[in-house]
């Protein structure tokens, strides 16, 4: 997913590097909900950072990544350099929009809808073709997506993307603000986040800010918009 951000990141002389999160590698599947619970993703993001001898870091994060991204700043900042979140809001914003905005409520129905009891069993009676629907429909280009449904069909695989879903919560109210540097980029036309949720993170962070629309974007940045998505985490970083 974010090969056209490491190669500019590690042409610009840092050292970047994107990890399969649990569930979407062949070795690390386990078959039950409850071994994706959010405390156990943090532990591994953390535990990989301790692997590779990095006591502070720079942190990026997408959609459930962001999730993970704005919990690992807000409760350990000390470890945390800078963080930049594409289309995942902090989280108690998005549970505010969810409160305030009947619209957003309408926009995360996919998060109930994987709960449902059959849901696994629908997905893979579809072959998938409701996630590669709602990827195309968000921007995402064919051959990205003809990649992303060949993994998730693997046994077990999509049965690991949706037990996120339903292991993890949106009602993380209680999470800090952020006291790191921060950027927050949001597309226009993301189908799961509305502007509301956007625009209410900035109530979350305390360090400083950086809030970036992109017009006619969808949810899927890092896809849809490769290189514009590049320059920003380039400029974020050049600015610390």
């Amino acid at each position: 997913m974010w090969r056209h951000q490491l190669a500019a990141l590690g042409n610009a002389g840092l050292r970047a590097i994107a990890p399969d999160q649990r569930g979407y590698s062949r070795g690390a599947r386990p078959l039950d909900a409850e071994a994706y619970a959010t405390d156990l993703i943090v532990a591994d993001a953390l535990a990989l950072m301790d692997a590779l001898a990095a006591p502070r870091f720079h942190l990026v994060g997408h959609d459930w990544g962001g999730q993970i991204a704005w919990l690992i700043a807000a409760r350990l900042p000390a470890r945390v350099l800078s963080l930049a979140v594409l289309s995942r809001p902090h989280p108690a914003a998005f549970v505010r929009a969810m409160k305030e905005d009947t619209a957003q409520a309408e926009r995360s129905r996919h998060h109930r809808g994987f709960r449902e009891a059959d849901a696994l069993k629908r997905m893979r009676e579809a072959n998938l073709k409701p996630l590669r629907a709602a990827l195309e429909m968000q921007g995402v280009p064919s051959a990205d997506t003809d990649v992303y449904i060949t993994a998730l069909s693997e046994p077990g695989a999509i049965e690991a993307a949706m037990n996120w879903y339903r292991a993890g919560s949106l009602s993380a109210t209680e999470v800090p603000k952020i006291a790191v540097s921060t950027l927050y980029v949001w597309g226009t036309n993301d189908a799961t986040v509305g502007r509301l949720a956007a625009e209410l993170t900035k109530d979350h962070v305390t360090g400083p800010y950086r809030f970036v629309t992109m017009d006619g974007a969808g949810h899927f940045l890092v896809d849809q918009f490769p290189d514009a998505t590049s320059n920003l985490l380039l400029d974020h970083l050049r600015d610390l």
